[in-house]
């Protein structure tokens, strides 16, 4: 299990962060100052570290940064910071930091954002982008494109698409979808699975020659690229 050390003054911000870390399966410490998040993060071991960029005190986040680099501690470093202009980015990286990520932010970016900098640490960097055909879909921005156009989805037609594009080549069943993407028992007969598959087919085939999403009778759904 992942220790992810969560550096955040504001508690609210801080226990949220803890429970959308705990659900992904991530063991979590939390600090709340630039001093005790040195001390921690030099006396153990940690997969992860989310450093809020303005911290109270006299060492804000920056300074932790410093610190941690200068003692040859070279942990994954998320910033997290409401100073969203181009140039605070590139300090924050310049000072040591692996990624930055404005305030205010979803969490299943933050949890996204923060494998991809694990899985940095300890192999090749893995692919972010599913891609079928011409069709895209970035698991960080959220951002689903067909031949270049952007595509806008609502909540539900993203993770359906995510599902089918993870699987793609395969046979998915109208249970699989149910209990993945909807996260409930397929106990009756229902159409609620059809009725999504229609709209974000004809969403995502807009103008396009090829359907990507095929039927296949009797069993489910199967989302193959052209060849």
């Amino acid at each position: 299990m992942p220790r992810i050390l969560v550096v955040e003054d504001d508690e609210r911000t801080s226990a949220e962060i803890e429970a959308a870390l705990s659900d992904h399966g991530h063991s979590v410490e939390r600090v709340a100052t630039g001093r005790e998040s040195i001390v921690r993060a030099m006396a153990e071991t940690f997969d992860a570290i989310i450093l809020d960029r303005m911290l109270p005190g006299d060492i804000d986040g920056l300074g932790v940064l410093a610190s941690l680099r200068a003692a040859g501690v070279h942990t994954p470093v998320l910033i997290l910071s409401a100073l969203s202009a181009v140039d605070e980015r590139v300090r924050g990286l310049k000072a040591g930091g692996d990624d930055y990520l404005t305030k205010p932010f979803e969490f299943l970016e933050l949890t996204a954002r923060l494998d991809v900098l694990m899985r940095r640490r300890t192999g090749p960097v893995v692919e972010t982008i599913l891609r079928a055909g011409d069709l895209e879909l970035d698991l960080l921005k959220h951002v689903v494109r067909r031949a270049g156009n952007v595509i806008d989805l609502l909540p539900r037609e993203y993770r359906l698409l995510e599902y089918l594009m993870q699987h793609a080549g395969q046979i998915v069943t109208r249970t699989m979808l149910f209990e993945e993407v909807w996260h409930y028992r397929y106990d009756e007969p229902t159409n609620l699975i059809d009725v999504h598959v229609s709209k974000l087919r004809r969403k995502i085939d807009q103008a396009q020659a090829t359907s990507l999403i095929q039927t296949v009778r009797g069993s489910g759904y199967v989302l193959a690229a052209p060849k």
